[in-house]
């Protein structure tokens, strides 16, 4: 299913079906569920206690109906009135506190689940959104979903029980005087729930901005040297402030809907209190009610007033909740098009891998329909433990080459095969500790030089990492960084050089120990010296395993056993890398000689 026809069926559903759909992603909230809700009828049976302890205090302790003051009747009354209060609060604190445990395990476990769905989505569906959007996903829109949970949610269950039981207790002193608490709210019930249409809308717009918002913020930062080199700040700082004004103006849109329902409520609450003290005079003129059965209702419009007003508050959180599990579900309904087989998959064969291209075709979707083709019917095999260099023009189709063949994306048409084996069939575990790609931007992580190559092999020691950079001719590289292996690289690895980056990049692939290594341009931003002492290095590394490297430097193509040539999508050529010289109007022999006039 595409994103936007997730999307457009998300915004369908009801709020109800939304929040029984963002439930039922955590199944850790209904452990302990029962016993949770076993205190929360006690503490809301306690609040509706008090007020019945209170009339009888006063009809029967101060002598309004036996027309004596009992003081051991009022000592009896403030006891239970104290108990029933420690028992409620007791009750309302491991309430709370099994709430917040199962809630926090719950809500950690969507993030994780919803960052594991967003990285077994494929490369096409992550580059279709903004990384500040997908990032959003797993901070604000959870953290909109934890406050409605564990605040508004438990208000919500104890102040809906609260109001029942208050209801029947009312009804018990005055059914009369309960029907005009009821008929003062009716109104405000229809005017509140028209107003949550809108809310709705104006949180869904909300969340939607957020993404947008923190999308720009992530540009800004990480995109700070080209901002600066460019002298485009007053631009960059433009745009940012537009993205935050526009979710500032969705904040108040909603605030303000917000705001009214709430005034609402308050209205509702204060014709409620004069209704009944107007009414509840008469019939206490009239000896239908007595004095405390009067305080005791006054007390229960209370009780049954404070949870309409919060309501209409925990309704605008479960709006704001139910926009955040909707942009959740945008992102765990969408099905991954490269998909884990898992159980069902196989392993690749043991030993060198060959490849093998069966008409392949790829077209990159373009609001979600095939765009133009950038790999027409390629068919080709490549034998085990051979070096192949694919070389092209920019835009020729070198790098989508790289990235089916390491299962990145999956063909339009046709298919790929290692060793015989369908890349759609073979597990991802396997897959991916035998087939290792270095991408042509070497990314590194905001750790050590060592960290970062043991991303690879998490058991290397020290020895055996100085081991991989010494056969890798690095060692004298590494050693003259500040503090050797143990170099922070900062964030994206931007405390290194470009090419800095790519030797840490290399490094990591080697001690991963593939079968098959595809290099994807990753020696383009190394100086010539270091790519020279690379190369050799690397002639000894890549024999005995199938390597594809994508070569931006003919050098690369120079030593390869064989090479490929793509042209708009086309193999065209293959072979040799002097016999390819040697052909009659080679187009390899022409972007060679391109090459090398660069070089001089």
């Amino acid at each position: 299913m595409s994103a936007s026809a997730v999307t457009q069926e998300s915004r369908s559903e009801s709020a109800w079906a939304t929040f029984r759909r963002g439930i039922s992603l955590s199944p850790e909230l209904k452990a302990g569920l029962a016993g949770t809700l076993g205190l929360a009828l006690i503490a809301m049976i306690g609040r509706a206690a008090v007020p019945v302890a209170v009339q009888q205090g006063i009809d029967r302790g101060l002598g309004v109906q036996t027309g004596h003051l009992d003081m051991g009747v009022i000592a009896t009354v403030v006891g239970i009135t104290a108990l029933i209060l420690v028992v409620t609060t007791i009750c309302g604190y491991f309430m709370m506190r099994r709430l917040f445990t199962v809630s926090e395990t719950a809500l950690a476990n969507i993030r994780v689940r919803t960052f594991r769905h967003i990285h077994d989505l494929s490369m096409l569906h992550q580059q279709s959104e903004r990384r500040g959007t997908m990032v959003s996903r797993v901070t604000s829109d959870v953290d909109s979903i934890t406050q409605f949970i564990q605040w508004g949610g438990v208000i919500l269950m104890v102040n809906g029980g609260q109001l029942v039981v208050t209801t029947i207790v009312m009804a018990f002193y005055s059914w009369q005087l309960t029907l005009v608490v009821l008929a003062a709210f009716l109104p405000a019930v229809v005017v509140i729930k028209a107003f949550q249409k809108r809310l709705s809308g104006a949180y869904a717009e909300n969340r939607r901005r957020i993404g947008v918002m923190l999308g720009a913020i992530s540009e800004s930062v990480v995109g700070a040297s080209v901002i600066r080199a460019y002298g485009v700040s007053e631009r960059s700082g433009a745009k940012l402030s537009a993205t935050i004004d526009d979710y500032q103006q969705a904040q108040r849109r909603a605030m303000r809907i917000s705001v009214t329902s709430f005034s609402v409520g308050e209205i509702a609450s204060a014709l409620a209190l004069a209704s009944v003290v107007l009414v509840g005079v008469r019939f206490g003129v009239a000896g239908e009610i007595t004095f405390g059965e009067m305080t005791a209702f006054l007390f229960l419009v209370t009780l049954f007033i404070q949870p309409v007003q919060i309501a209409t508050e925990v309704l605008n959180e479960a709006q704001n909740a139910v926009a955040g599990w909707r942009r959740l579900l945008d992102v765990v309904d969408l099905e991954p098009d490269v998909a884990d087989p898992a159980e069902r998959g196989v392993d690749l064969p043991e030993g060198p891998l060959d490849i093998s291209f069966e008409r392949v075709s790829f077209s990159y979707p373009v609001d979600g329909e095939p765009g133009p083709r950038v790999l027409h019917e390629v068919h080709l095999d490549v034998a085990a433990k051979t070096r192949v260099a694919v070389v092209g023009e920019t835009g020729s189709g070198k790098t989508t080459f790289a990235k089916l063949l390491t299962r990145l994306m999956d063909p339009s048409e046709g298919r790929v095969l290692l060793s015989g084996t369908p890349l759609t069939d073979v597990r991802f575990a396997s897959l991916r500790s035998r087939v290792v790609m270095v991408p042509q931007d070497g990314f590194l992580f905001d750790a050590t030089v060592a960290e970062n190559v043991r991303f690879a092999r998490p058991d290397l020691t020290d020895a055996e990492l100085e081991q991989a950079f010494t056969d890798l001719g690095l060692l004298d590289w590494v050693q003259g960084l500040a503090h050797g292996l143990d170099t922070p690289v900062g964030e994206r690895g931007e405390a290194l050089s470009v090419g800095e980056r790519q030797l840490v990049a290399l490094a990591r692939a080697y001690v991963a120990d593939p079968d098959l290594l595809v290099l994807d341009e990753a020696t383009s931003a190394v100086d010539p010296a270091t790519e020279v002492r690379l190369q050799r290095t690397l002639d000894a590394v890549t024999r005995g395993r199938t390597t594809v490297a994508i070569a931006h430097r003919l050098s690369t193509a120079q030593a390869a056993d064989e090479v490929i040539v793509v042209d708009k999508g086309v193999v065209i050529q293959r072979g040799p890398h002097d016999e390819l010289l040697t052909l009659p109007d080679s187009v390899y022999a022409k972007l060679y000689a391109s090459w090398l006039e660069q070089t001089r």
